[in-house]
């Protein structure tokens, strides 16, 4: 395995199947990476996505008992083991989380629920239930769904979290960024129901598109979607606000760029005088 940085999440780095470990910047310290999507494939197209040949699907039927034995032999070596040392720079050696990530939405896998079964019984096994989160990162895009709202009231009770995808607030935005035909108010719905089930973080991801930043009316939609998240009281813990760190791998990727810090803490102040929390990188 090479060594670990933050610009390198190579969900084959481990030579597992469903398991990789990642630096992340976000969360300052390693995140254990649950992949249930090695086809490459996912129901939304974001045209920032970092992953190579993509196709639109869903996750294939997973090994829970290769998953089971992948998680505890990755979490041996960075718990038991030298991996920390080995593996991740100086600065980065903590264990942050578990983290339900990978190649494609990893709620439209039915083990999905299974899944954060065997993650909560190898934390409990390695002594770590309760002391790490369990992350669900997700385009939110399932959540209508019995089988997902049930997970994401367990997801709560194992310290779990979830960030979950808004990068647009219009319709237009959402088929521009997201390559899905989709009422912005359902959407907002989901996000309502996700934040009353487990601690939830709006992740967001705002990027230069022919060399210029997002629309004012786009910022403003995305604003007004927040100030009625706010006014309704949803309990949201904040906003996780980043721009593109990694090569899109997407037909669209000579049109994007990166925005500066400066911009997005410009942007990030407007947010945070709704009241709501704000985390920023560039």
């Amino acid at each position: 395995m090479s060594r670990l940085t933050t610009t390198n999440h190579d969900r084959d780095s481990a030579g597992m199947t469903y398991v990789y470990p990642v630096v992340s910047r976000r969360a300052k310290g390693v995140s254990v990476g649950i992949n249930l999507n090695p086809n490459n494939a996912c129901n939304w197209r974001c045209v920032y996505c970092q992953v190579p040949d993509l196709v639109r699907g869903k996750a294939p039927p997973i090994d829970l008992e290769q998953l089971r034995e992948e998680l505890n032999a990755l979490l041996a070596d960075v718990v038991e083991g030298d991996f920390m040392t080995r593996q991740v720079p100086e600065g980065s050696r903590r264990l942050n989380d578990v983290a339900f990530s990978g190649n494609g939405e990893p709620t439209t896998s039915p083990e999905f629920p299974a899944a954060l079964e065997v993650v909560a019984e190898a934390l409990e096994r390695f002594e770590l239930l309760g002391q790490i989160k369990v992350v669900l990162i997700s385009n939110g895009s399932m959540h209508g769904q019995a089988r997902v709202q049930e997970a994401l009231s367990r997801l709560a009770e194992l310290n779990g979290e979830v960030w979950f995808k808004l990068d647009s607030a219009t319709q237009e935005g959402l088929a521009a960024t997201n390559s899905v035909g989709m009422d912005p108010a359902d959407h907002l719905a989901r996000l309502r129901e996700c934040a009353r089930r487990c601690p939830t973080w709006i992740q967001t991801c705002l990027f230069s598109r022919g060399g210029e930043p997002p629309r004012e009316a786009e910022l403003s939609a995305y604003l007004e979607a927040l100030r009625e998240l706010v006014a309704d009281e949803v309990p949201l813990r904040g906003v996780l606000l980043y721009s593109l760190a990694r090569q899109s791998y997407q037909p669209e990727a000579s049109e994007l760029g990166r925005l500066e810090q400066s911009w997005l803490e410009g942007f990030a102040a407007r947010i945070e005088a709704l009241g709501l929390e704000v985390r920023a990188s560039a």
